[in-house]
């Protein structure tokens, strides 16, 4: 397999999820996001609308908003509504975040409910991924949360949220990558800066990789300076 910047670029969501960012911040992102292919360009959900305006007639990139985010802890009514009024605004890709807390707790089944319930909503018309926030749980937590996702009905297990500070555990993902299999599909976010990250994740079989702007601009344009044999010796 030889990674190309192209080819990384379709496995990267970049974003614009912070408080302050605004109108500006997501025409920059799309206009990145059309330039590069990133696959998808992950908005907080006041944006959707016009996001996937934006993005109207552009192939192979996709608006992506959050349910539940940053915390996970809206009640199961506020995650449904809010999901709907995703999905009315032109929603492709959801990334739900789990109550972190009911699961935490010992509430194994409502989590699941909730998560079977907003999944439910879209027909499989758009990708879900559930958020487990990783560095909230203990490592025999985290093998439970994905155990719970697998059976949610969701299209990936994403692993955080960004929000939580900490540097990236490619032995964690390795972990949920042989734990799940080919189950469900596994989006890593969250600390991965550099081509070599990017590259340890793709080896691994990481379908997908949440990455701030820059990092992301970074990792695609070293990939395309790589010379053919580097390429071929990183990735096989």
């Amino acid at each position: 397999m030889i990674l190309t910047g192209r080819e990384a670029a379709a496995m990267i969501d970049i974003s614009a999820v912070r408080t302050h960012h605004g109108y500006s911040d997501i025409e920059e992102v799309v206009a990145l996001a059309k330039k590069y292919r990133f696959i998808n360009v992950h908005v907080l959900p006041c944006w959707v609308k016009e996001t996937a305006e934006m993005l109207k007639g552009v192939d192979g990139v996709y608006v992506g908003s959050p349910v539940g985010f940053p915390a996970g802890a809206a009640t199961t009514l506020t995650k449904i509504v809010e999901a709907e009024q995703l999905l009315r605004d032109g929603v492709e890709e959801m990334d739900i975040v789990m109550n972190i807390g009911k699961f935490k707790s010992g509430e194994r089944q409502y989590v699941l409910n909730e998560l079977r319930e907003i999944i439910g909503m879209t027909d499989k018309k758009v990708k879900t991924k559930v958020i487990i926030e990783t560095r909230a749980l203990s490592d025999d937590e985290v093998l439970r949360a994905c155990d719970l996702v697998m059976e949610s009905g969701a299209d990936f297990v994403k692993t955080g949220t960004g929000w939580i500070p900490g540097t990236l555990d490619l032995a964690q993902v390795q972990q949920i990558k042989e734990h799940c299999g080919n189950v469900i599909k596994l989006k890593v976010a969250g600390g991965v800066r550099t081509r070599e990250d990017f590259i340890a994740l793709a080896e691994m079989g990481v379908e997908r990789v949440g990455i701030n702007v820059a990092s992301a601009i970074e990792i695609v344009d070293a990939l395309n300076r790589m010379p053919y044999e580097s390429k071929t010796l990183l990735i096989s």
